[in-house]
């Protein structure tokens, strides 16, 4: 194979996925149970809009399990996208009922939408 498109194919199995916030705003519909995103509306899982960057179990308003309160968990992207993909991985005795994100597409974007909106 030629270097240069030996060099073309090594780029594009590496490139990396752009996350797409607007994909994610439909991946949040699965949240949508129990979390609002910026919106006035109130759900026993609370307002996930700025929630990177932001300790988990400490919004005020919401009933968080002792598990979650007690966690010390910051919400990084990785913590997040970790804790949606396997929650109880994260923080064991958590009270939140949700399986888990399982693409990393949709992770990826979800992520991409809790971070910007869309």
């Amino acid at each position: 194979m030629p270097v240069a498109i030996g060099i073309m194919v090594a780029a594009g199995a590496n490139a990396s996925y752009a996350a797409d916030a607007k994909a994610g705003k439909t991946v949040f519909k699965k949240c949508a149970a129990c979390h609002v995103y910026g919106t006035k509306g109130k759900r026993i899982g609370g307002d996930l809009k700025g929630i990177i960057g932001k300790s988990a179990g400490k919004r005020p308003g919401v009933k968080y399990s002792d598990a979650m309160k007690n966690s010390g968990v910051v919400w990084s992207e990785g913590k997040l996208k970790a804790f949606l993909a396997k929650p109880k991985s994260v923080v064991p005795g958590t009270s939140m009922k949700f399986g888990g994100v399982k693409s990393k597409k949709d992770l990826e974007n979800l992520i991409a939408y809790l971070k910007n909106g869309a």
